[in-house]
């Protein structure tokens, strides 16, 4: 007999063959060229969605080209740079703070470690973790609210914290397939099981999906 654990591993088994499938080219959506504005774009999108910041990295990144152009920027030049990503004042408080201790405290290199990535200002798990997973190779699981909301439905996981979530599903998940899932699952969020009106009739997991409302 099969442990509840065991079930929910070839449920996750059988997720991740579907999303493939149904999302082959699933990746990072943010816009970036250096592992630094993949940092600055992660810490904007925070709050925000990926198509109005990849709106304003660009002008952004032409202007700020280096972390030492981060770092010693003006905090009201670039709060005001970055104004319509939301929450301004302390995003360029955070992205100027960590730009700063990757400039004198990692000759700036952007760690790549989860404990260093954490200390930089205005960086917490699903920055760092969207940074190792997407620049280093490192099996990272980052959980955003398509992963909250979606991991929950399927009945994978029943917690909204994203710490405890993260190691429940790294429990359940290859470490090959850490990062990718999120980008499935996020591209699935945005294309079938939208958070208003979930299309559960055209969805690829309703039948090992205990929220569908669609027939079995």
């Amino acid at each position: 007999m099969k442990t509840d654990n065991q079930t929910s591993r070839d449920r996750a088994e059988e997720l991740v063959t579907r999303l493939r499938k149904a999302y082959p080219d699933a990746t990072c959506s943010l816009h970036y060229t250096t592992t630094h504005e993949l940092l600055v774009a992660t810490i904007l999108s925070s709050q925000c969605t990926d198509h109005r910041v990849n709106q304003v990295t660009p002008d952004l990144f032409k202007k700020y080209k280096s972390p030492s152009d981060f770092a010693y920027a003006d905090t009201v030049a670039l709060a005001k740079d970055i104004h319509s990503c939301g929450y301004h004042n302390q995003k360029a408080k955070g992205i100027i703070g960590a730009s700063l201790m990757i400039v004198e405290e990692h000759d700036g290199k952007v760690p790549n470690s989860m404990d260093d990535l954490v200390k930089l200002p205005g960086v917490g798990r699903k920055t760092a973790n969207c940074v190792l997973g997407q620049c280093f190779g490192v099996p990272s699981m980052v959980i955003d609210t398509h992963m909250v909301r979606i991991m929950n439905l399927l009945g994978l996981t029943a917690t909204r914290d994203p710490k405890k979530m993260e190691l429940e599903l790294m429990n359940l998940f290859d470490p090959s397939d850490w990062v990718n899932l999120t980008h499935m699952i996020i591209d699935h969020g945005r294309a079938v099981c939208i958070a208003r009106r979930p299309q559960c009739y055209k969805c690829i997991l309703a039948d090992i999906c205990p929220a569908s409302d669609s027939p079995s």
